[in-house]
């Protein structure tokens, strides 16, 4: 059936109102109202009300099919890591080369590099681990630790290919990927500074530790801070795995993903030439969750060596617990982007923005930036916006890496309640309340988004002069 794009619209507007009331006035559960928001939405937006229903589930699936598995493996094996002392293991080794007062750093670096190869959602699940150990035996806040790290993963995850997101904008406009990369790398510099900068901030307001045994976190009246750390650490460390056994179940994954990633774009642009069947096999081996599931195996049989056979499946079992309502969660918003994306409201409003009297540059920004405050999903915003501002800006004097940029960074946008990564790193963190929750994700991408707009005029100011 025909429908208004101003019903699009209001159906969006009550079903987003509907949402924040349910979670912040209510007793119902986040995933609740993430579904009865979903459904919402979805009918009085138009949609057929079986539709709706299938669109639910479909998104549901969708986004537990391609990180439900990653996630349970992961918290499996960050268990592992946590029990047998490998990440307090990796925790010591980082603190001793940076030096302490860095660790914010340390954490936003590792992102940077790691989101590059590695689905940001994934990432974060396979580093968490080590933001708890460092929490745990510094002091620090885990909020600081765990926003410095989202922020250095999302920043890459969002500009540089060959992420999936910025290599389909690359292709839909044409821009060269080498340029893509470098820009895209540089672009993430000042927005991974402004993150720091603010991650430092919320981890003052929000002083939150791990326990010292368990899976639940603190907040101490007064900060514990770790006294004497490199003395203690040094009597500790000696009951500790070693650096190569604690590393091995998050370097494998990573290095699997990264050689599909390579090998895969390497071999399209023909730089090398790969047998089928071998690159069907490194395919297999880097899929993230075959990836994260040699990692789990690794922890398995380094890491508990000398633990029985039953206390390693308890341990395990302990993770696993940790992951129900962050799977129910996440696929809840999952249900929710795909409703908003079904509706066709975003597509609506991204046409209705492509006949602003912006400045080009902006006009791939700001559509990525409404769709993804619509949908959610980064990827999908980044291609919708490439794709209605192609046409447009190809026939304008600016340039197509820059128009590029702004598509996946206008994405970066506001990250919140129908984002699966908001509630990987919320439920993670252990952030329960939805005001922090927005304090603790959704305001530093705002900002990395903010950063960004302000690099891209500046380029583009830049570019123009020559």
């Amino acid at each position: 059936m025909d429908v208004s794009g101003s019903q699009m619209i209001l159906g969006l507007v009550i079903g987003v109102i509907l949402l924040i009331l349910l979670v912040l006035k209510t007793k119902i559960h986040a995933f609740i109202a993430l579904i009865i928001a979903a459904s919402v939405t979805g009918i009085i937006g138009g949609m057929d009300p079986s539709n709706v229903v299938t669109e639910i589930t479909n998104g549901f699936g969708s986004t537990l099919g391609s990180i439900g598995i990653v996630i349970g493996f992961g918290v499996m094996m960050g268990r592992l890591l946590e029990v047998s002392g490998a990440a307090e293991k990796l925790a010591y080794t980082l603190i001793k080369k940076l030096g302490q007062k860095k660790e914010e750093w340390a954490m936003a670096a590792a992102g940077y590099i790691v989101s590059i190869p590695i689905f940001v959602d994934s990432a974060f699940v396979i580093l968490n681990p080590l933001v708890k150990a460092l929490s745990r035996k510094t002091g620090k806040s885990v909020i600081a630790l765990g926003v410095a790290l989202g922020i250095g993963l999302a920043a890459t995850h969002h500009a540089v290919p060959p992420t999936p997101g910025p290599l389909g904008v690359a292709g839909i406009f044409g821009a060269d990927i080498g340029l893509m990369i470098l820009t895209g790398l540089i672009f993430s510099i000042p927005i991974i500074m402004a993150g720091v900068w603010y991650a430092r901030w919320i981890g003052n307001r929000i002083y939150q530790i791990p326990e010292e045994d368990g899976d639940e976190f603190i907040r101490p009246d007064n900060k514990q801070v770790y006294q004497n750390f490199v003395a203690d650490s040094e009597e500790r460390e000696k009951d500790l795995p070693s650096l190569t056994k604690s590393i091995m179940p998050i370097l494998l994954p990573i290095i699997l993903i990264f050689l599909n990633t390579t090998v895969g774009a390497l071999n399209e642009s023909g730089v090398l030439a790969v047998n089928d069947t071998l690159l069907s096999y490194i395919e297999f081996f880097g899929n993230p969750i075959i990836a994260v599931g040699i990692g789990l195996i690794a922890a398995i049989y380094t890491l508990t060596s000398n633990v029985g056979r039953v206390e390693t499946l308890d341990r395990m079992e302990e993770g696993i617990k940790t992951a129900g309502i962050i799977l129910l969660v996440t696929g809840a918003g999952g249900a929710l982007g795909n409703v908003l994306r079904a509706s066709g409201a975003g597509d609506y409003i991204a046409h209705q923005i492509a006949e602003w009297p912006l400045p080009a540059i902006l006009v791939p920004f700001f559509i990525a930036t409404i769709v993804r405050l619509i949908q959610g999903s980064g990827t999908v915003a980044m291609i919708t916006a490439a794709s209605i501002s192609a046409p447009i800006v190809g026939n304008l004097d600016v340039s197509l890496v820059l128009a590029a940029q702004a598509s996946t960074l206008g994405a970066m946008v506001f990250s919140y309640f129908n984002d699966s990564l908001f509630w990987v790193v919320n439920r993670m963190l252990g952030i329960k309340n939805v005001k922090e929750q927005i304090m603790v994700w959704s305001v530093p991408t705002t900002i990395g988004w903010g950063v960004a707009l302000v690099m891209l005029l500046i380029a583009d100011s830049i570019v123009r002069l020559f």
